[in-house]
């Protein structure tokens, strides 16, 4: 079933636990996702992030379609969710398709020009009873694995940033990074407290792969609650065509590596759910 951001945040929350987010870049991973969800019977966020159509992965207007239609006849509640829009015309166009959920990412911009951006992308959500996430802080590289500078969340600057914007969610970055981690990330766990502490919204981590289970389950005790996860779920799913004695047609190399992801997501929302 079909259902916004805030609403899988609520089960998140008086469960304790922490809802699974996913890239869903082409039907394979969407379908992985999915299935691994309505086997365990949890919530989970389905996502498409801006930078896949840039790079080539998927358009918004295809595969945003697709999933839609496969959230709205799941099982489980679905929150289908833009990832990391950095163009208020193109979060726009997510929310005029039916994404139940959008997150704008001006984190790289200066903190009053990320504040009204995201006030206005407020504003245009609730036209259609959407959720919001929103970024303050950047971690240590974007989504598409271009290198930037790593700058963790500030408590105040979270605080303020939440009460003037009137978002559903905040992203901070406390040591996480996207893409393949090269060394074990160090997670600054008491900044993460505090900003728990200071705000009265979910928190969600990015950079959720690649994170151990013992540090997944205490951040998680400090709030968070929405973990994004997708490159080691995608490195899955390309260790299971390796894997493959027969690799001479497509729909088998599809098969396996959509049964190889679901397996992975699936260990993810164990985790995150506090099934193991």
């Amino acid at each position: 079933m079909l259902v916004t951001l805030k609403d899988v945040l609520k089960i998140a929350e008086a469960k304790k636990l922490a809802v699974g987010a996913f890239n869903t870049p082409n039907l394979e991973s969407l379908t992985a996702v999915l299935e691994a969800a309505e086997e365990r019977n949890l919530p989970v966020v389905i996502m498409h992030a801006q930078v896949h159509e840039e790079m080539g992965l998927a358009k918004l207007d295809e595969m945003g379609e697709i999933m839609l239609l496969l959230a709205d006849k799941a099982s489980v509640p679905v929150c289908v969710h833009l990832d990391h829009g950095v163009d208020l015309a193109y979060v726009k166009r997510g929310l005029d398709m039916g994404f139940t959920s959008v997150m704008y990412d001006g984190s790289e911009l200066p903190y009053e020009e990320n504040c009204a951006n995201t006030s206005i992308i407020v504003e245009l959500a609730a036209q259609t009873n959407a959720s919001v996430e929103a970024e303050i802080g950047t971690l240590g590289s974007r989504e598409g694995g271009e290198a930037s500078v790593s700058v963790y969340t500030e408590p105040d600057a979270a605080k303020r940033f939440v009460e003037e914007t009137g978002i559903d969610a905040l992203a901070c970055a406390f040591g996480t990074a996207h893409g393949i981690y090269l060394k074990k990330p160090k997670l600054d766990f008491e900044r993460l407290e505090k900003i728990h502490e200071m705000v009265d919204v979910p928190l969600v981590m990015h950079g959720g792969s690649g994170v151990s289970d013992e540090d997944y389950r205490r951040v998680i005790g400090l709030g968070i609650r929405k973990i994004n996860y997708y490159t080691y779920m995608a490195k899955a799913g390309g260790a299971g065509v390796q894997q493959m004695a027969d690799m001479t047609f497509y729909h088998d190399i599809a098969l396996a590596a959509k049964e190889a992801m679901t397996a992975d997501v699936g260990h993810a929302m164990d985790i995150f759910s506090g099934k193991i």
